[in-house]
């Protein structure tokens, strides 16, 4: 780690099909992300080294800065008038990032505590083994050494609690003999986090078969979880063990001037830190072409999930099976029929590069997206809970049976602000459509803001909060998010075209707004980017804004590029069965949020002519 000051930053986001450069420099008294580049990922063949990918996305930024980065291929530190850069920083998902298994006693218990360590930690978990989850010893053998891992994570038992089952799951480890992904000859990392009575033994199974490594318990009590220190030595092993195998990091490695962390545990620090700095509610989605990720903090309790077969090209399809055809189709504002609406479907699983040509086609994705975004939202408010077991006084041996559940954390009346990523939303052609897309998904109650990464710099800040924490946030709010405006609406439903709720809004110019909006209406108030108001909302009877049913509630909205939306459509947002009806219930909202205004077939103008 440097000890000069940081006032020019260099971070890159190694990904699997691109390598993204930012330079951040302070510019008088803040700190700015002035320039970027990107070229392709070289970690495959023929090149089989990272670095050519990161030095080729550093020249851009050369050319663009006029700034001398290299010296060759070294990067010049410290900075010295127009040369070189301060420190150097990077993230890395390339090569299919980090893929770990978890195994533990309990699956609804320490099983899911090692699923919530190791997604937390920026891995996707290729299994989650539980001494009671219903699978026959040879099978779960069998997946143990079919998976190939890059490490295993081994939880269960509290301290003073259950052995015997923690020693069953370590001797299965142990007849897989499973081998690493990367680095033939090296021996499979495995992290032990659970009952500390239990080490001797697993250390005498996995000792000299793994390379094992032994942390702190990660639920040493019923009622507790200390995730950190085995997300830490994940984070150890992932360069110790994955990165050092993987063609050209350990040059990389050498370049930085802090550890390189998997893309998405960057991401989920800097949400993290900026929901700790403003103390609020996030939620953050990043939604690609095989996968989406959630990202949360409720109650200061940090949670990431990864739904793996729902994303916008490669798994297009996928998000058609789970959600099922008519909830594709209860977003389209056209008359579509079955058949020619799975063609354009399968199309796009063929053919995941292509981009939306007709206005109709672009619909087709958005309704996917609202599909795919309300999936993933379902999957992670099922392991962001909490603690399941803590009221019951019996021991971990005793509680296989234990059914009981955890209450999600995730409550959406506390939800300050959700952030979007990935291509359908930050580049959707309107900012409108990204918003709408996210409201119709997720359905937040109350007051929310909702923004979109720009450029999707959210990783390389992820790793800059680890070094210089006011920088990150600073380029975070400043260059990085969009905000989009807010949302209000109440939960509750009621008839259509009854009155849901009135409002008063007290605008910055001092101009005072009042109406009423009757159920399934939607509403738009031009509110601009920094701009704030004072919003009092009455909801009629059988409507809850969070205050109480049919109570008056207060509060601050924020403006931004698309502005404040009300939203009378009550929750859960219903759209009519008939299809012409539904038609016209679409085409009616989509007007009052002037999401097609130029709408015509057979064309779709680009992001570029038509972004605010």
């Amino acid at each position: 780690m440097t000890s000069h000051p940081l006032r020019i930053i260099l971070a890159t986001d190694c990904g699997s099909t691109t390598t993204k450069a930012i330079l951040v420099q302070q510019l008088g008294d803040e700190y700015r992300q002035t320039h970027r580049g990107e070229a392709p990922t070289t970690v495959e063949a023929p090149f089989e080294d990272v670095t050519r990918g990161v030095l080729n996305a550093i020249q851009e930024v050369e050319e663009l800065s006029g700034r001398t980065i290299l010296d060759g291929e070294r990067i010049i530190t410290p900075a010295r008038g127009d040369t070189g850069v301060d420190i150097y920083i990077s993230t890395s998902s390339a090569g299919g990032g980090l893929q770990i298994m978890v195994a533990g006693v309990v699956k609804s218990m320490s099983t899911e505590s090692a699923q919530r360590c190791a997604l937390g930690a920026g891995a996707i978990v290729m299994d989650a083994l539980a001494a009671n989850d219903g699978r026959p010893s040879y099978e779960k053998i069998e997946r143990i050494r079919h998976l190939r891992p890059d490490m295993l994570l081994l939880a269960g038992g509290t301290d003073g609690g259950t052995i015997p089952h923690v020693v069953e799951i370590a001797e299965y480890i142990a007849a897989a003999d499973p081998r690493p992904r990367l680095g033939i000859g090296y021996q499979l990392p495995v992290i032990y986090a659970g009952n500390i009575d239990a080490r001797p033994q697993v250390q005498r199974i996995l000792g000299e078969r793994t390379a094992l490594s032994i942390t702190d318990n990660i639920r040493p009590v019923l009622e507790q979880e200390n995730l950190m220190p085995a997300r830490h030595k994940i984070h150890d092993l992932f360069l110790e063990h994955v990165m050092a195998q993987a063609p050209g990091y350990k040059k990389l490695i050498s370049w930085a001037g802090a550890p390189i962390i998997p893309t998405p545990a960057a991401v989920g620090m800097i949400i993290e830190t900026v929901a700790r700095r403003e103390g609020i509610n996030v939620i953050g989605v990043d939604i690609g072409g095989a996968t989406t990720d959630v990202f949360s903090v409720f109650q200061s309790i940090f949670n990431r999930t990864v739904s793996a077969n729902l994303g916008m090209s490669y798994s297009v399809s996928n998000v058609v099976a789970e959600a099922g055809l008519d909830n594709i189709r209860r977003w389209l504002p056209f008359a579509f029929d079955e058949q020619t609406l799975r063609n354009q479907i399968k199309n796009k699983m063929i053919r995941p590069t292509t981009i939306p040509q007709t206005l109709n086609d672009l619909q087709v994705e958005q309704a996917i997206a609202r599909e795919a975004l309300r999936l993933a939202l379902e999957q992670h408010k099922q392991l962001a809970v909490g603690l399941k077991g803590v009221q019951q006084e019996r021991s971990v041996s005793d509680a296989f049976e234990q059914t009981a559940s955890g209450q999600s954390l995730v409550d959406m009346f506390a939800l300050d602000l959700i952030i979007g990523s990935g291509g359908i939303l930050s580049h959707a052609p309107r900012r409108a459509q990204s918003m709408t897309m996210m409201v119709d998904a997720y359905a937040p109650l109350g007051i929310t803001r909702l923004a979109v990464d720009s450029i999707f710099m959210m990783p390389h800040l992820g790793v800059l909060s680890t070094v210089h924490e006011q920088a990150a946030t600073e380029v975070f709010a400043k260059d990085c998010l969009v905000p989009l405006g807010t949302c209000v609406a109440p939960n509750g439903t009621g008839k259509p075209g009854t009155p849901c709720f009135s409002y008063r809004l007290a605008l910055p110019d001092k101009r005072l707004l009042e109406g009423t909006l009757a159920v399934g209406d939607l509403q738009l108030f031009p509110l601009a980017t920094g701009q704030e108001a004072s919003l009092e909302v009455t909801p009629t009877k059988g409507f809850d804004f969070g205050a109480g049913n049919g109570k008056k509630f207060t509060g601050k909205v924020h403006g931004g590029v698309v502005g404040l939306l009300l939203d009378a459509r009550g929750r859960p947002i219903i759209t009519a069965r008939e299809e012409a009806a539904r038609v016209r219930q679409l085409q009616a909202w989509a007007k009052a949020v002037d999401l097609y205004p130029e709408e015509r077939e057979g064309n779709v103008e680009s992001r570029s002519q038509k972004t605010e």
